[in-house]
């Protein structure tokens, strides 16, 4: 069991049955009642996201899910395909378990897939991400006093705002919580 005040983002609890990762909490004190919380869960199943308040001190059951590094190999459109570093079992994950986390992903990249049993839950990414420029205008001389920035398309296909100094070719770090650009990686 996991009371309110042990909450954190990312826990997976099970509440009527249900499977729910908590996106967001606070702690509210009313002036005379009692303390509350109120928490914003996604479904893991079906995504749908929910807000709802509860006591402080609440119990809620906590999900035993297991977290496996595995190694990203392919997508055929439907299945994103992850390899077992350890056993080399490859295990299809589909599209929408996938989620937002197949903007960052490329062949041979390690993350790590989130399993309730033996089913597949979600996709965790570290925190930063290195992808290669493949296209973006040209920075003009003069153009970085103002530190302005640009749009730049990642080996991904995703899109992200650079500085004006950055080419096509070159290796930047993204933040995957964010999808911001941090550095120019040497």
């Amino acid at each position: 069991m996991i009371s309110t005040g042990e909450l954190k983002k990312g826990a997976t609890i099970e509440l009527d049955g249900k499977l729910y990762s908590i996106l967001d909490y606070a702690h509210i004190k009313m002036g005379r009642g009692s303390a509350q919380v109120r928490i914003k869960f996604r479904d893991v199943r079906s995504g749908a996201i929910i807000e709802q308040t509860f006591q402080a001190g609440t119990k809620f059951q906590r999900a035993r899910v297991e977290r496996r590094e595995m190694q990203y190999l392919y997508n055929d459109g439907e299945f994103y395909y992850f390899m077992n570093t350890e056993t080399f079992e490859q295990i299809p994950v589909s599209a929408d378990k996938v989620g937002d986390a197949a903007k960052y992903l490329k062949e041979n990249d390690t993350c790590e897939v989130v399993l309730y049993g033996d089913e597949v839950i979600g996709v965790e990414l570290p925190i930063t991400v290195e992808l290669v420029v493949t296209d973006t205008e040209p920075g003009f001389k003069g153009d970085t006093a103002t530190g302005g920035t640009k749009p730049a398309t990642l080996e991904t296909g995703l899109v992200v705002q650079v500085p004006l100094f950055v080419e096509p070719g070159t290796k930047i770090r993204v933040n995957t919580e964010t999808g911001q650009y941090i550095e120019r990686v040497q």
